[in-house]
């Protein structure tokens, strides 16, 4: 056998063992790098918006360095990394986490604003389509659910620095849910279900006072009762639409209703 052919098998085996030497994956080149590095490189891509990145030097440096101050700093960018990546669940699963770990941690009050800020986003199709399309066919849960982090932020940390944004949100989140449950109300009321409509457009009178959509929901309240001959119930609901909004034009239309 020549030298050429006995030589080839040991070439063909050391390429076999080598693994990711030629035809595997590429050699992790993080591998060797200390805490600081790793931080400041996740770090580095996140203000750069390679959020893919980020993220991949984040879940190496917890799984290397799973305690101390680099790792506590890590698992809350993290979360802010996902959020920026569209990774919305486990943007919020994170900030879960890390409000879970570290329950006194001077930042965790930023894990709950941004589980709301999350939510917030997710929302945002709700809020850009809310007209024209039927609201009673689409589901405002993320919308709700913004709502209650935001409430739980500035229950627990009222002179947090993002509690006066989450205040600002919150008003505009009760708003958009007051005006769904008045399209649900409006739902019923065209379809002539009018135990339903009466009884949604009441939890906005009753929980949203102070919205926009207060007037609205008076007006199907009246409507609805004055149809189903409870007169006593929608004189209630046209007394205090007109002395609360006595210009509103849905005044004369609960007048111009002719029952059967």
């Amino acid at each position: 056998m020549s030298v050429r052919l006995r030589i080839l098998p040991l070439v063909v085996l050391s390429l076999a063992l080598s693994g990711c030497g030629v035809f595997g994956d590429k050699p992790d080149v993080t591998r060797e790098w200390p805490v600081q590095r790793l931080y400041g490189e996740a770090k580095a891509a996140l203000d750069g918006g390679d959020y893919e990145t980020a993220i991949d030097y984040y879940e190496k440096l917890e799984s290397r360095f799973p305690f101390g101050r680099y790792a506590e700093q890590a698992q809350i960018d993290i979360a802010y990394a996902y959020w920026k990546y569209e990774e919305n669940a486990s943007a919020i699963a994170a900030a879960e986490r890390f409000i879970k770990l570290h329950p006194r941690h001077p930042n965790v009050d930023y894990a709950y604003y941004l589980k709301g800020l999350v939510n917030f986003e997710q929302g945002a199709s709700f809020v850009d389509r809310i007209l024209p399309r039927d609201r009673s066919r689409r589901d405002p849960g993320a919308v709700r659910q913004a709502f209650d982090d935001f409430s739980e932020l500035v229950t627990r940390f009222p002179d947090s620095k993002y509690a006066e944004d989450a205040r600002q949100r919150m008003v505009y989140l009760k708003n958009l849910l007051a005006q769904h449950e008045v399209h649900v109300a409006d739902y019923y009321m065209r379809r002539g279900a009018y135990v339903a409509a009466a009884n949604r457009a009441r939890q906005v009178v009753e929980n949203y006072q102070g919205t926009p959509a207060v007037p609205e929901a008076l007006v199907l309240m009246a409507k609805a009762y004055r149809l189903m001959d409870l007169d006593d119930l929608s004189a209630d609901a046209l007394r205090v639409l007109e002395l609360n909004y006595p210009d509103h034009p849905g005044i004369a239309e609960i007048a111009a209703i002719k029952k059967n």
